[in-house]
């Protein structure tokens, strides 16, 4: 009885919840994270990065090989030191000094010279986290968050550690520690009538109207004007039977009412996986079906099928999923029409616990991998495309702990913070500059569609806007914009669930400007430091030159 006792008093001790203390904790290990915790450790703080995950880099290291940079030179700092390291990993030097340059099919500025494999990425995180000597903790779920009066003290995981530190920047994607800390936040889509806006609330784009007069793509893919064939909107019956509503929906379709058009509601953007798959047979895991793989889930997008074959699309896998090449022999999957989006599943996730996240994820999973495999094989699927699809797999040196598959689903838009800035399309557009550059964004008005819904008899997608901000130059995305009201917390940063409406966050919410502005808050943090000020009352002025020195993009020059 004795040992016994003996024993479990040594499991007991050795399971005994650890306190982290440091100066900075960087809670969420993405991409801006990783910047985030590198900079406060250059600056000679004692930094901890507390991930829920087991790894580093978030969607930048997660699949989103195809990076959206927008105009390069507007990304500075950490975020262009790391890009130049990842290029470098293959022989490739970026130039930052000129404009992007596609392959002139009229579509965004995408990141395609910085496509690297996804492990390779990481790597490149976690080097550059490991020689600042950032202490890197995985498997931190975040179970609650101790204040003293308006200052975070402390944050208390799910397994019991406890991180205490002076200063917080949350760089999740859902902004779970800000939540924790009861900072205002929001998870509806504003209204265009809140802010003065024009692409907010409920939103049905002209241009994915369902019609049958699509425009036949080059080779590239894209139709004259840049729309790509991988969206393609038709008036596709929704019903089972077609014709009769009585029938019900098919799957994959969101029930609800329209909306009127510019209103508030609920919904974030789709979420998906951005798939590495490969084309090299010895570096290949098939893609299996789930388990419960129905091919009459997917009977509306045999009907998109017919609509493309209807009016004479030469389809390949395209039509599926714009894919962009990679390295040895790998590709980086994007979403379409009907891919790797599943609208209306996302919605729940920036307030699901852990356990729940796990199982979205796994439905969305479940949904793609039945995509797959139903373009692979089903008869309904034109030959070109069956044998498009079975060229590829998952490949087996990537996401090597899970089975190929990508350990970060996409959180596209989660909770977003509301604080005494909120950036919106007018700042977005360049009709309202703002103070304080804390970094510059660049890219399109992109969102996702929120609902797969039945508008007018047909199909339609509610929510999606795809253009750009009106030819405005880069603008500045504002310091209140990642710090929370005085009155609510003192000594935290928010840098992806940032304060910013719903449409302005369709552009802001790129990988670099994310990096940029994390690095931003790890230097304000230190600053706030040094000076024993909130993080509100940090001296801009101070904080820029230091910015600067460190090489981040504050103004556009157009050079």
């Amino acid at each position: 009885m004795k040992s016994l006792l003996l024993a479990l008093a040594f499991v007991s001790s050795t399971c005994a919840a650890e306190v982290i203390e440091s100066d900075i904790c960087v809670y969420g290990g993405t991409s801006g994270g990783a910047a985030a915790a590198v900079q406060g450790a250059r600056m000679g703080r004692s930094v901890v990065l507390a991930e829920p995950g087991k790894h580093l880099g978030g969607m930048t290291s997660g699949g989103l090989s195809a990076v959206d940079i927008g105009d390069p030179r507007s990304v500075g700092g950490i975020a262009r030191e790391y890009f130049t390291k990842l290029a470098a990993t293959v022989g490739v030097t970026l130039a930052w000094d000129k404009a992007f340059k596609g392959d002139g099919g009229g579509g965004p500025a995408t990141g395609g010279a910085y496509a690297i494999e996804p492990h390779k990425a990481e790597q490149v995180f976690t080097d550059m986290a490991k020689e600042a000597g950032v202490k890197v903790h995985f498997g931190a779920r975040l179970d609650s968050v101790k204040k003293e009066g308006a200052r975070i003290t402390e944050l208390v995981m799910e397994n019991g550690d406890v991180f205490r530190a002076k200063v917080f920047i949350d760089t999740s994607y859902e902004g779970d520690l800000m939540a924790k800390a009861g900072v205002s936040y929001t998870l509806m889509r504003e209204g265009n009538a809140k802010y003065g806006e024009t692409l907010n609330g409920i939103h049905y784009t002209e241009k994915y109207i369902p019609r049958t007069n699509h425009l036949k793509p080059g080779p590239h893919g894209r139709v004259p004007g840049g729309q790509g064939v991988w969206d393609r909107d038709f008036p596709l019956d929704p019903y089972v039977v077609k014709g009769d509503p009585k029938s019900g929906l098919l799957p994959l379709i969101n029930e609800g009412d329209l909306g009127k058009q510019g209103d508030p509601a609920p919904g974030v953007q789709a979420y998906c996986f951005r798939l590495c798959l490969t084309t090299n047979p010895a570096n290949m895991i098939p893609i299996t079906p789930p388990s419960d793989y129905d091919p009459k889930r997917y009977e509306i997008v045999a009907r998109f099928i017919e609509a493309c074959l209807a009016i004479g699309d030469d389809m390949d896998l395209r039509w599926f999923s714009k894919h962009d090449p990679l390295p040895n022999d790998k590709w980086d999957f994007n979403t379409a029409t009907f891919g790797g989006n599943l609208p209306g599943a996302s919605h729940a996730w920036p307030e699901a616990s852990y356990t729940d996240r796990v199982k979205i994820a796994k439905e969305h999973e479940d949904y793609h991998r039945g995509l797959l495999h139903f373009l692979a094989t089903d008869s309904r699927v034109p030959e070109k495309v069956r044998k498009d699809m079975q060229r590829f797999g998952l490949p087996k040196d990537e996401f090597t702990d899970n089975g190929g598959w990508p350990h970060q689903i996409y959180v596209r838009e989660a909770r977003r913070m509301i604080s005494d800035l909120v950036m919106t399309e007018h700042h977005t557009f360049g009709r309202q500059p703002v103070t304080k550059s804390v970094g510059l964004g660049s890219y399109g008005t992109d969102v996702h569609e929120i609902r797969r819904i039945v508008k007018d008899g047909v199909l339609a997608r509610e929510g999606k806007v795809a253009g750009g901000r009106d030819g405005a130059p880069p603008y500045a995305v504002g310091y209140d914009a990642i710090v929370p009201k005085r009155s609510e917390c003192e000594n935290l940063f928010v840098t992806f669930a940032l304060s910013s409406s719903h449409v302005a966050f369709a552009s802001i919410r790129m990988e670099p400007v994310f990096m940029c502005t994390s690095q931003s808050a790890a230097t304000a943090a230190c600053f706030a430091m040094d000076d024993q000020v909130a993080a509100q009352e940090v001296d801009y002025a101070k904080l820029k030159a230091r910015l600067e020195k460190d090489g981040q993009v504050l103004t556009w020059s157009g050079k």
